[in-house]
Parts: C-alpha cells; structure tokens; sequence
C-alpha cells in the first residue's frame, strides 16, 4: 500500500450521499459497493520508471541490389544481454567480425613467420591448434609434439602440383586436394610397417573456444572419400627407405593449398635424443648400485637395452617369502620395506596362547640399490616379504630376458650380487620380534599407567577443563609424562 494519499478522492468519498442510515436498503447497497470500488483510488501508485534501452547501432557492410541492405538489426536482440556484457568488455558485438575467424587468419599469419620471430604467446598457439589432431597426437607424445612447434612454417602450393609426402607429416590448412593412389593405411595399426601414407579426413576435432569456430569455418567437405578438405592429414613421421617406391605418398593439388609440414627427420632426431638421455639414466642407475660398481660398461649396456620402467603404489606386495620372484628390479625412487615371517605367541583371554605367523620388520631397500638377482638366475624362493613403502619407480628387467643373456653376464651378475637380507640368520629374526614385543609391551604399560595416574588425580583428558584442542602433544609435557 502507497503511502501517499489523494485528499481530493478522500473528501470525494466523505462527502458521498446514500449512507446514511434514513436511505432505503438497496441504495445503501449500491453506495457502499461504489465507496469499496473508489476506495483504492486514494492511495495512489508511482509509475515505475524502467532502465532506458539504447539502440544498438550496427555498421553491417551494404549487399548492391538489396533492399536488406539498408534495413537495421532486428528488434529482439536489443534485449540480448550478451551484446552489452561484451560491449562492456571491450570485445566485439554480435553482429562484429567474428573473433573466431579473426583467430584463424592470425594462425595462418603466425606460421607464415620465421619462428626465430614468433613470441612465446604465438609459439603457444601453435602447438594448442596442433593437439587438436588426433592423427597427430596418436604418433607424438604432448612435449615433442610443443619442441616441433617451434620450427615448423607453412607452405603454399599452387592448383595442380604435386607433393611428394615421403619426408613428413603435412596438414592441409586451407584448400583442396587428393592422393594419386588409394593406399591408406594407418601408423599405429599394429603388425603394419611404421612408414605408411595417411590420407584422412578429419572435420570434428573437438578445439577450444577461441578455435573451435574458426576450424568449422570455411569447412570445404570433400564430394567423395579420396578428396582431402581442411585439417586433413597425409605423409608419415619416419623415414623411409630409399627402395621404397614413392609413389603412394604422392598428393595432387586440387586448389591453391596453404600446407603444415614436420619434418620426418626432426621427429626422428628427437626421439634418438630422448632415447639417448633415457639410456644415460639407466647406465647411471644401475653403476650406482653397489652389486655393479665394479662391472664392465659394455656388461651394463647390455642390460640397458632390456629394462623398462615400472611404477608401484605404496603398500604394494613386491614378492611374498617362500616365492621366486619374476624381475630383477633396480631402485630409481621411493623404498621398500623388508620382513621376515616367524611363528609367534599370542595371548587369549582365557590365559592360553595359541601360535601365530606374523611379519618382522628388518629392513628397508632404498633408492640405488637393487634385489632378485640370486633368485631369478638360481630360481630360488626369497626368504623375505618386500613391500613398497611409498610410490616406488624402479628399473626392471624380466625373468625371461635375464635367461637370454649371455653366459658370461649371468656369470658375472652371480660372482657380484648376494641374496636379499641373506646375511640374516633366524636368530636374528626372533631377537628382532622379541624387541618388538618388548615394546610394544612397555608402549601398553607406560599409557595404561599414565590414565590411572591422571585419573587418580581427577585430570580426565578431553573432557571439561582438560579438553584441548592439540593437533600433538608438547614435546615439554610428553617428556614430563613419560619420566613421571
């Protein structure tokens, strides 16, 4: 209800004849109904004033011969939020050039570069857009594929040449072409020869906002399969031999073709250097483990070529006692925890014993170190459990590439290596658990005694003024608590 009031209604109503109490029961009637019907009128409401809408003004490029040429945006979208939100912002209207296909033309504007001239930001947006092809990503893992980024440059080729794609890997960037043969095959098919021609279309990568716009536009999708429209790919990433025929790998223009190459020899090259550095930190491993300080570099080279990486989470069993273990495993990161098993007493509440297998830790296996040696070459079972303390990477070789070594380097892995924890004897293993027990014994006295003293002493920890909220115990009161 208004605040306001409207005098002039009020006096209007107050001065209404046909209620008073001499007048005849209809007139009565009707004057009442027309007094509650007029009553609202002496509260009277403000108009509400709504924002103004400013007309979008838009500056769209004129058609000859058209009457829409002339005629302005429609009506409803000057209600679209979205066209003021990015007037706000600065960027385009809706009805502006599309940032998509301003995007693209500078994409072909950065490979047209050197890329000694290209910024960070532009070296950026050229391995984004080249993640997007999946035939690309299939062959080249996410950090060689941004090293070959950096130096590749587009090419033009006329309407009715030829490339000869036996020396990379080419994406079609604009216009049409098509291959001189219908050999397709595909370089991660298995049981197939890694240097195969490629000749895909591939028109629904999935690419990010700033992108995605910008690939669909200008789309040519070719009339039949042996057409290659935009973003399609041919060419192969290996180097071929020099016998094979090079015909298959020809493509022929069909329009006016802008081009992405990479080189087939810089992709080799960089795999040949990852392969060295990897072998570099295998030879490394595997010197500073203290079994191969003394061995041969040729010997440790022939164990480089056989090992491969592995990864265990932690709490992994590793091997059981009693099994033969299936690698020889050398320690990159992480530890391993070492038990022995042995037969234990346990106490039951109606005062018996009965006997238990329980676990004995004895050791850790830390980084640089290596174990399953003597019981792969001898196939003999561990006399331990090795458990995986943290996230563990070790350098393993299998059982079935040790027994393919030469005699002369199982010979010499046997004279070096020695059993894991094999200089334990089992009295070693019960004086171990007899500690164990011991304080675990003591660990049960020392609290239980600890309760009874503060409870005698009305101290109930967690309850009342005893209740603190300590992530640990002081170091201070913990001492004072034990040597009470």
């Amino acid at each position: 209800m208004s605040r306001h009031i409207d005098y002039g209604q009020l006096n209007a109503l107050c001065q209404m004849r046909g209620l008073q109490y001499n007048q005849s029961y209809c007139s009565i009637l009707s004057s009442h109904n027309f007094f509650i019907k007029q009553y609202p009128k002496i509260f009277p409401q403000q108009k509400i004033r709504l924002p103004k809408l400013f007309k979008q003004e838009v500056n769209r490029k004129p058609t000859e011969g058209t009457e829409e040429s002339q005629a302005q945006q429609p009506a409803e979208d000057s209600h679209n939020v979205a066209v003021y939100i990015k007037k706000a912002r600065g960027g385009h209207t809706l009805y502006g050039p599309k940032k998509s296909e301003e995007n693209f033309v500078e994409f072909l504007a950065i490979l047209k570069k050197l890329p000694v001239h290209r910024t960070p930001s532009e070296h950026n947006t050229v391995w984004r857009t080249l993640r997007t092809i999946p035939n690309l990503t299939s062959q080249l893992s996410d950090e060689h594929l941004k090293i070959l980024s950096k130096n590749i440059i587009s090419e033009t080729w006329v309407k009715g040449s030829t490339v000869i794609a036996n020396d990379g890997f080419y994406i079609i960037l604009k216009g049409l072409a098509r291959p001189q043969t219908r050999v397709y095959k595909s370089l991660v098919e298995e049981n197939e020869s890694k240097a195969s021609f490629i000749a895909q279309n591939y028109h629904s990568f999935v690419f990010d906002e700033d992108f995605k716009n910008s690939l669909l536009a200008g789309l040519r999708i070719p009339s039949c399969d042996s057409m290659l429209g935009q973003w399609s790919t041919f060419g192969t990433l290996e180097i071929i031999s020099q016998t094979e025929s090079i015909a298959k790998y020809a493509v022929v223009m069909e329009e006016d073709c802008e081009i992405l190459r990479i080189p087939a020899k810089d992709c080799t090259k960089l795999k040949l250097e990852e392969k060295k550095l990897e072998n570099k930190q295998k030879v490394k491993l595997i010197r500073q483990c203290p079994y191969y300080e003394e061995w041969p570099t040729l010997s440790i080279y022939e164990l480089v070529g056989l090992i491969k990486w592995k990864k265990f989470p932690p709490g992994h069993v590793i091997v059981e006692s009693g099994s033969i273990i299936s690698f020889v495993a050398y320690i990159n990161s992480g530890y391993c925890n070492v038990y022995r098993s042995i037969v234990g007493l346990v106490k039951l509440q109606s005062k018996r014993a009965k006997k238990v297998r329980k676990l004995v830790y004895m050791g850790q296996l830390k980084e640089e170190e290596s174990f399953g040696e003597i019981s792969v070459l001898l196939q003999l079972p561990v006399t331990c459990t090795i458990v995986t303390g943290k996230e563990v990477e070790m350098a393993i070789i299998e059982d079935k590439d040790i027994f393919e070594l030469d005699p002369v380097t199982k010979q010499l892995m046997l004279q070096t290596a020695q059993p894991t924890f094999g200089h334990l004897t089992d009295e070693d293993v019960k004086n171990e658990y007899l500690q164990e027990e011991k304080q675990k014994e003591w660990e049960n006295f020392k609290d239980k005694t600890i309760k009874e003293s503060l409870y005698y002493g009305g101290i109930i920890p967690g309850f009342g003024k005893w209740s603190h909220q300590w992530t640990s115990i002081p170091r201070n009161l913990k001492d004072t608590l034990i040597s009470y």
